[in-house]
């Protein structure tokens, strides 16, 4: 297998007049040709050589998603630095424990006030703290050697390119080595499903981008656009992000259930405000679909899907720009009222699963086939998949990370002969899709000694609350299940809800007692990881007054 650093070079080169990468800035584009990318790489490459950084060195990557986070990536690499990417809004003191762990000897800020906040953050030995370098200081200053050759350094297949810091939903973050092989056989994979997804197409593929680049999933769709005949469009402002897709107007993009999630309940919450005649054909037009996709449909049932289109469903989907043929959804499962949500609008969601230690991915869905709500497709190409004790999936393959970054132990404890322990549940159906139950280590173990996987429920909670924003189960040792929501919530809705969710559950997986927060949770408050995951620990220490009150009310 080629070194997939080589193939993104020589693919810019064939790219040499032609957009590949751009970033929208209001209703304009700033963009960079093949050639340009290439050359500006090459100059940031000087740079490094001239600052005594020798092939292993680890070197932060902090600054928000760019066309220069793309230069410094390929300049790092190219030149056999390993790559410690970072999130810019994640909190200075965690941002230097990463750095201190991975012995970084250089940090690239995308401004002053970033390297100031790390400085002072810093503890200890102050001999320790990354020469820190605003990277776009460098590329103004022009070039600085102007003998840098063209082609990537040699490495092995084996050689470190980057240690990407876990998320950290219950844990210390670990650093996540990932090798040449891997993102090599993982580029392969996405390729080929991304010639699935555009057929025939003659035109460079069109791709939109929001998510940061210092997560496995989404940097991996960076260089798979490098890869390909892309064009990338990175988005610059989440405020505006309806407007930034508009203009974009994408073949697919990368998303998190969180907003597809957010698109759906925006969509009903809206319809909600229009005519009482709007909402009862959005609503026959609704039940008609969902027959005919079960099957039992009727003719008159044609009618109303093709009045639901004309009507509705086509204007919703306009909004994605005309050339949209799929979503791409990772990071999480979708819920499959969400998915079916978006089948009905015409817009097929394509569902990936994978963690950090998997390059990424394990699974993608065949754009061929119809994906399955509630599954995340099958196994990718040259690996294996199989369900272990407790229904743990565990993972084979030339995409398995070889372990973590100074942490031994930890590597041993989930690599065991060849197959990697993803901590995750799992079940795959006769088509060889696969289904995510939850994550092991958030099981609610009653003191009964039932064992209870928060996520499926909390999903069907979520389903029947509309407005609420998250659903945490708790129960951990005690003899019933209870729930933390957020969100603008009807109190008075909340009982019928669990009541409805209830009635499909054994008794020890029923919910007896509620407690509403005020306030939604946030990255920043630091109870959700970046891609809007629950960070149970600190949720339940947060809480724990409301959660003993739960416990402590009497008639339970």
């Amino acid at each position: 297998m080629s070194d997939f650093l080589e193939n993104i070079f020589a693919q810019l080169e064939r790219s040499a007049d032609r957009v590949v990468l751009r970033e929208v800035r209001g209703d304009q584009f700033v963009s960079v040709t093949g050639r340009e990318l290439l050359d500006q790489v090459q100059q940031f490459r000087g740079f490094l050589r001239d600052s005594g950084l020798q092939s292993g060195d680890r070197c932060g990557l902090l600054t928000a998603n760019s066309i220069a986070w793309a230069i410094f990536d390929l300049a790092l690499m190219a030149e056999g630095l390993i790559v410690v990417p970072l999130y810019s809004r994640q909190a200075p003191v965690e941002i230097c424990a990463m750095l201190r762990d991975c012995q970084a000897r250089l940090l690239l800020v995308g401004d002053q006030a970033s390297g100031e906040a790390i400085a002072q953050a810093w503890t200890g030995d102050s001999a320790s703290l990354p020469k820190c370098v605003v990277g776009s200081d460098i590329l103004s200053a022009g070039p600085t050697n102007v003998s840098t050759p063209a082609a990537p350094n040699a490495r092995s297949s084996g050689h470190i390119i980057t240690i990407v810091y876990t998320s950290g939903t219950s844990g210390e973050p670990k650093g996540v080595c990932l090798s040449v092989e891997n993102v090599s056989h993982m580029l392969s994979c996405t390729t080929e499903r991304l010639n699935q997804l555009m057929g025939g197409a003659t035109e460079p593929d069109r791709v939109f981008h929001y998510l940061p680049f210092n997560f496995a999933g989404s940097w991996i769709l960076l260089l798979s656009c490098l890869t390909r005949e892309s064009t990338l469009t990175l988005s610059t402002d989440l405020n505006r992000l309806v407007d930034e897709i508009a203009l974009a107007a994408p073949n697919y993009f990368l998303n998190v259930p969180t907003l597809l999630e957010r698109v759906r309940r925006g969509v009903y919450e809206n319809l909600a405000k229009r005519p009482a005649a709007i909402r009862a054909v959005f609503e026959r037009a609704v039940a008609a679909w969902e027959r005919q996709y079960m099957g039992h449909g009727k003719f008159s049932d044609r009618v109303w899907v093709s009045i639901g289109q004309a009507l509705i469903f086509g204007k919703i989907k306009e909004r994605f720009g005309p050339h949209l043929r799929a979503l791409i959804c990772g990071s999480a499962p979708l819920a499959p009222e969400t998915q079916r949500f978006f089948l009905m609008l015409g817009i097929p969601v394509l569902q990936v699963y994978g963690l950090t230690e998997t390059t990424g991915i394990c699974t993608m869905d065949d754009p061929g086939a119809p994906g399955e709500p509630g599954y995340v497709g099958p196994a990718i190409s040259g690996i294996e998949m199989r369900a272990a004790k407790n229904e743990e999936i565990v993972v084979r393959g030339p995409n398995v990370f070889p372990g973590y970054w100074n942490r031994p132990q930890e590597t041993e404890r989930v690599l065991i002969d060849g197959w990697f322990h993803t901590g995750d549940q799992g079940e795959v159906n006769q088509r060889g899709n696969w289904r995510i139950i939850g994550r092991i280590k958030n099981l609610i173990i009653l003191n009964s000694g039932h064992n209870v996987p928060p996520e499926p429920i909390e999903d069907k909670i979520a389903q029947h609350l509309p407005g609420v924003q998250q659903v945490v189960l708790v129960g951990n040792g005690r003899g019933y299940l209870c729930v933390l929501l957020t969100g603008p919530i009807d109190a008075a809705l909340v009982q019928p809800a669990l009541d409805a969710v209830n009635a499909d559950l054994p008794h020890y997986r029923q919910i007896r007692r509620f407690t509403l927060l005020p306030d939604a949770f946030s990255v920043d408050g630091g109870l959700l990881t970046a891609l809007g995951k629950l960070r149970r620990t600190p949720i339940n220490t947060r809480f724990a007054t409301e959660i003993d009150a739960m416990y402590a009310a009497k008639n339970t």
